[in-house]
């Protein structure tokens, strides 16, 4: 079998690892030659639209699927004309804009901040009259880890916004005023049958996920997975599928969802009885689903920027080091770090000798 991946970050790398044990050969498409998934299998150097490059990925593979949101939709349009391709382009142009995501949210009834749409300033003043401050103002397309978005908090700062955002279709949400951020990661097969993993409380630092680890509670788990099922059934959806979500008194907001393995599940590798990568790489290649259960208690964190003494990380009982093989740059993901324990007290000493070690530059 073999699989085509569009985009050889971090996110392909892993799923690639994860198809091989499985006897599935993958290729990249990505248009930088120093793709780090370029490193566990073979890349078609080549941008996102090429057709030779589109072609050279197509003649390759079986089944095709993306690792993340800055994919245009039109290429997965073309490419599944010869191919199934995973999750579908509707579920791929959903997600890639934060309107029409909050569109689908609402009518599937799952509750939103505030929103409103934005394509010129007049109307981000109209919205700002409708939502109120404060707010933030987001790109509809594009834009991650806190990019593509502004916080207004006074009237002063409305002025001249469109433009400093790049003169682009904007949304204006409301803020909440939340306690945490949840993210349940789902998985569905081409029949439809779906499994999850255990909700993901996730911690940030200036916009980046800082670290994840899963949480019991039984009450908003079922909440997130009706919540999540509901919106992979609207868009047939096949493959992984996160949804983050903001909790406020005991009730689930919907944020954003990603149609990709996610950050927020990194854990899985050593942490569940197979992981997001492999349950992707099952679902799009129409295999049977894995055991989503958790093993023990188990943390996840990002490694940003700058890499830490790894000598030293590697003394820690229980850790698991993940490399991504890129050069160090501020604000970028490098590699993660997961924690396994036997206790919760174990995990949270374990936990607290990593972040006397991490050096992440934001």
């Amino acid at each position: 079998m073999k699989l085509g991946i569009i985009g050889a970050g971090q996110l392909g790398q892993m799923m690639a690892l994860a198809a091989r044990p499985l006897g599935i050969d993958t290729a990249f498409l990505d248009p930088s030659v120093e793709a780090c998934g370029g490193r566990v299998g073979k890349l078609f150097c080549a941008d996102y639209s090429d057709p030779t490059g589109l072609a050279e990925l197509a003649d390759f593979a079986e089944v095709i699927s993306f690792e993340f949101e800055n994919v245009p939709p039109a290429t997965v349009a073309l490419l599944a004309r010869s191919r199934p391709v995973y999750p579908p382009a509707e579920a791929l142009a959903t997600a890639r804009d934060r309107w029409a995501e909050k569109t689908l949210f609402q009518s599937l009834g799952i509750a939103t901040a505030p929103v409103a749409e934005v394509n010129d300033q007049q109307g981000l003043v109209e919205a700002v009259a409708r939502v109120g401050l404060p707010a933030v103002l987001k790109t509809r397309t594009l834009g991650y880890d806190g990019k593509g978005q502004k916080v207004l908090r006074l009237a002063e700062d409305v002025a001249g916004t469109f433009a400093e955002l790049g003169a682009v279709p904007l949304i204006l949400e409301g803020f909440i005023d939340f306690e945490f951020e949840l993210s349940c990661i789902g998985v569905r097969d081409p029949q439809g049958l779906c499994v999850f993993y255990p909700l993901i409380r996730n911690d940030h630092r200036q916009g980046i996920l800082h670290r994840s680890q899963p949480l019991d509670e039984p009450h908003l788990q079922a909440l997130a997975e009706r919540a999540v099922e509901s919106v992979m059934q609207t868009l047939n959806y096949v493959g992984v599928l996160a949804f983050e979500f903001f909790v406020r008194d005991g009730q689930l907001i919907g944020n954003e969802i990603a149609p990709r393995v996610h950050n927020s599940g990194h854990w899985t590798i050593e942490g569940s009885r197979c992981s997001q990568f492999e349950n992707h790489v099952r679902a799009v290649m129409n295999l049977p689903l894995g055991n989503t259960e958790t093993l023990g208690p188990v943390a996840m964190y990002n490694v940003i920027g700058k890499r830490p003494e790894v000598h030293n990380l590697l003394a820690i009982p229980g850790l698991h080091w993940h490399d991504y093989g890129k050069s160090e740059r501020r604000g970028r993901k490098i590699a993660h770090i997961t924690l396994t324990a036997s206790s919760d007290a174990e995990l949270v000493e374990r936990c607290a000798a990593v972040e006397a070690q991490l050096i992440n530059e934001l």
